[in-house]
């Protein structure tokens, strides 16, 4: 036999049994450390009913909660739900299995589940679900008195972050700490009455205006408190009373619009120190999604990119807010923050260096129009400039006519979901995780970090975290 193909022996590694027995240990010990600490990841079961608490009862709450009572009675399906739906592999080679979520981690129950709401506007959750007019009577109908029975409490409001809204169900009078401190009574009161064992609060309302990061206001929590009390209308935008109320009260706090709310230090601080999950921010559900997934392709196949000019027209209540332009300027520094860092022009100058006047960068923009006629059915287009082999153009056109509620309802579920069981995991601060659902992911930008926005990357780290809080190892890789 040629010698290298021999089996080495101990005397040709300089390995004496005494010291391959040591190895051995410290080999299991190594794996019983291992195992320990998957074992302190994994989540706990839950314990009685979960409370759902919406921010906004309009187009997005309503459709989520009407989905999920059809399905409890079994006269609809979750389609769109990665919790509901999608398997994940868990170990490897011989003991390889594709398994649901649920039978990975302990979800809550949907049978566990009650909703409450706030909103501006007065009517209840089956009114506001005709009103919207993006699910049928008919199939609203079937939960028409479940739906009745949620009558949203009144809102932490203040017009000059949503001039387009005129309800009138919104608390009077009231300092942004008083607000808070009326949100954690809310939150309170709503445990008592349905006898709750945890809440998740789940931001599904309008855009605010956009409010930039002070460091001397949101830099920490001590700051942001003191803000508060001072009633600082222009630093304290309403959202950020819901989140700090939330976390305060112990509930995970899910931020579905672009708002900077929870995406200030001073909110990491309060997540950290409460041990509550907090994630955001702004669903991913049309265009967005698209230009996550489609834009690794370029990337993938060292295509290079002169432009990419995106536009939507929509109808609903997030269109009529968004047609203000201080509104749109906090959606569109969500939406413009998808491409930059999947393809990056410092790391291929060749292929991304090009396409505005400083001939640095590839041209990107972003529009959202008003259009009353198409209400809930939005409508996205994408006109993709790119260049192949020697310079030569080459173009792509997206359109994507989609319904953004009925996108967005099976996010809703699946945030809730699993910032809940994150919470029983014991995983506390930004969920970089959930990025998966999130059009702009949030992320420690005071030390550099850069987000992911590539949709299979966010995917990975989606599925080791799912394997983790059942109490498997993480085994792959964002490379």
């Amino acid at each position: 036999m040629p010698t290298f193909f021999r089996k080495p022996s101990r005397r040709d590694s300089g390995i004496s049994k005494a010291n391959s027995n040591n190895n051995n240990t410290r080999r299991t010990q190594g794996s019983r450390k291992l195992k320990r600490l998957i074992m302190a990841n994994k989540a706990a079961k839950p314990n009685g009913k979960l409370g759902v608490m919406v921010v906004g009862n309009g187009a997005v709450a309503t459709t989520f909660m009407t989905g999920v009572l059809m399905t409890r009675k079994g006269l609809t399906k979750p389609v769109g739900s990665m919790c509901m739906y999608d398997k994940i592999r868990v170990g490897k080679g011989e003991d390889k299995k594709y398994l649901h979520y649920k039978d990975i981690v302990p979800l809550a129950d949907l049978n566990d589940i009650e909703f409450a709401t706030w909103d501006v506007y007065p009517a209840n959750a089956y009114e506001a679900a005709l009103n919207a007019e993006v699910l049928k009577e008919k199939d609203i109908n079937p939960v028409k008195e479940e739906l009745e029975a949620i009558v949203p409490m009144k809102a932490a409001f203040d017009k000059n972050y949503a001039k387009r809204l005129d309800g009138d169900n919104v608390m009077e009078g009231k300092t942004r700490w008083e607000m808070a401190e009326q949100l954690r009574e809310d939150i309170r009161n709503f445990k008592k009455e349905k006898g709750l064992d945890r809440v998740v609060v789940l931001w599904a309302a309008s855009t605010e205006v956009y409010v930039p990061v002070d460091e001397k206001v949101h830099g920490t929590l001590e700051s942001l408190e003191a803000a508060m009390k001072a009633d600082d209308k222009e630093k304290i935008a309403p959202s950020m009373c819901y989140a700090y109320a939330a976390l305060k009260e112990g509930a995970p706090f899910i931020m579905g619009a672009p708002n900077t709310t929870v995406d200030i230090p001073a909110m990491w601080e309060l997540a950290e120190q409460t041990g509550m999950p907090i994630a955001g921010k702004d669903f991913k559900t049309g265009q967005t999604l698209v230009k996550s997934g489609f834009a690794p392709i370029i990337g993938t196949r060292c295509l290079g990119l002169s432009g990419w000019f995106s536009t939507n027209i929509l109808g609903n209540r997030d269109g009529l807010v968004l047609d203000e332009p201080a509104n749109f300027r906090t959606k569109e520094v969500s939406k413009l923050s998808t491409l930059e860092s999947i393809l990056v022009p410092e790391d291929q100058p060749d292929l991304y260096g090009h396409g505005n006047d400083e001939d640095t960068q590839y041209y990107h923009k972003v529009r959202i129009n008003y259009y009353p006629p198409r209400n809930d059915n939005k409508e996205g287009w994408d006109n993709i400039d790119i260049f192949g082999w020697m310079g030569y153009p080459m173009q792509i056109k997206i359109n994507f006519l989609c319904r953004d509620s009925i996108l967005a309802a099976p996010l809703c579920l699946d945030l809730v979901l699993l910032s809940d069981l994150a919470a029983r995991a014991g995983r506390s601060g930004i969920q970089r995780f959930l990025s998966f659902f999130l059009k702009s992911p949030m992320h420690d930008y005071t030390k550099g970090e850069v987000p992911v926005n590539h949709l299979f990357q966010q995917y990975v780290m989606l599925k080791n975290a799912v394997r983790e809080m059942g109490g498997y190892e993480a085994d792959e890789e964002i490379d």
